[in-house]
């Protein structure tokens, strides 16, 4: 143990000499010699010998300098976007008009189910205690909901039927006319649901697709130019990688705002299911009435 702590106080130690040592040598080269006129070098092939020689050297470092900075830029997302090729442009495009389709589809879903759950909820509430299907439907009166396409079908079936003495062939077609309305209104209420699958699904793969190509037009830049200077090789990457955001940026919204659509849609379409329900109970209280009545009437007739 006394020997580790030894050890590491010496790499202490000499670790802080190294950076003392490599500061005092960089200050020292940042300064330059007074005694020299500018545009000298000093050969060291003879000790204590200066010899001025042209300073052409130090004139092409110059311009290579003065080409980094001309070649530098500010790589802030538009500026990319501005310096892309014109195929990563035209991904770019596509993802941000993906994402505004996203958006919207959001905006109109959100309010079309808010609506809808809410007008079927109070018309389920308004028809609970309905003893008929006229009783109902004076109940919900000139009501848009998909009830009222329930009792209006149940109330046609009932009169299409009639003088049908078989109960189960009027609840069989009434059931039939129900399933057709409640599939119908399940294709309506999914509807840009597929959209939002698409884009969730394919934005992140288009965006790929630009992020390849612009790093393919980077390499053979790289090889046109013959450097691999980081400056010089980073904007064209850079570029190419801002595709890839584009494509999660549309991505990652539309898959959580589907998968929060496919939740409400599945709770109203149960609200659906009730109402299909309701409907058939009071087809089928109608029916029983008819015939209590009937026989009623056939009693008296026979009493008579």
């Amino acid at each position: 143990m006394l020997m580790f702590r030894t050890v590491l106080k010496t790499g202490f130690v000499l670790a802080f000499m190294a950076m003392g040592t490599l500061a005092f040598a960089q200050q020292n080269a940042a300064v330059p010699d007074a005694k020299m006129p500018a545009g000298a070098t000093v050969s060291t092939t003879q000790p204590g010998v200066a010899a001025t020689t042209a300073p052409a050297d130090n004139v092409m470092a110059a311009a290579d300098a003065k080409s980094t900075k001309v070649t530098l830029r500010e790589l802030s997302p538009w500026s990319m976007f501005l310096s892309a090729d014109i195929i990563v442009k035209a991904v770019m495009i596509g993802l941000a008009f993906a994402s505004l389709v996203t958006w919207t589809i959001f905006i109109a879903k959100m309010g079309e189910l808010t609506l809808v759950q809410r007008g079927l909820r109070s018309a389920l509430g308004k028809i609970k205690d309905s003893r008929s299907l006229a009783e109902a439907q004076f109940a919900l009166g000139s009501s848009g909901t998909i009830l009222s396409s329930l009792l209006a079908a149940a109330m046609r079936e009932a009169r299409l039927s009639a003088g049908i003495s078989s109960d189960a062939g009027v609840k069989e077609r009434a059931a039939s006319s129900f399933a057709e309305i409640v599939r119908a209104e399940a294709r309506r209420i999914r509807l840009g649901m597929g959209v939002l699958a698409t884009i969730g699904a394919t934005s992140p793969f288009v965006g790929l697709f630009g992020t390849v190509w612009g790093i393919m037009n980077s390499f053979i830049g790289i090889s046109k130019s013959q450097t691999t200077n980081l400056a010089v090789v980073a904007p064209g990457i850079a570029e190419a990688l801002l595709a890839t955001a584009f494509g999660l940026v549309a991505a990652i919204p539309a898959v959580i705002i589907y998968n929060h659509f496919s939740r409400l849609t599945k709770g109203y379409l149960e609200l659906v299911s009730r109402s299909s329900g309701a409907a058939g109970r009071l087809l089928s209280r109608d029916l029983d009435r008819t015939h209590v009545s009937s026989v009623g009437r056939v009693n008296s007739r026979a009493a008579e």
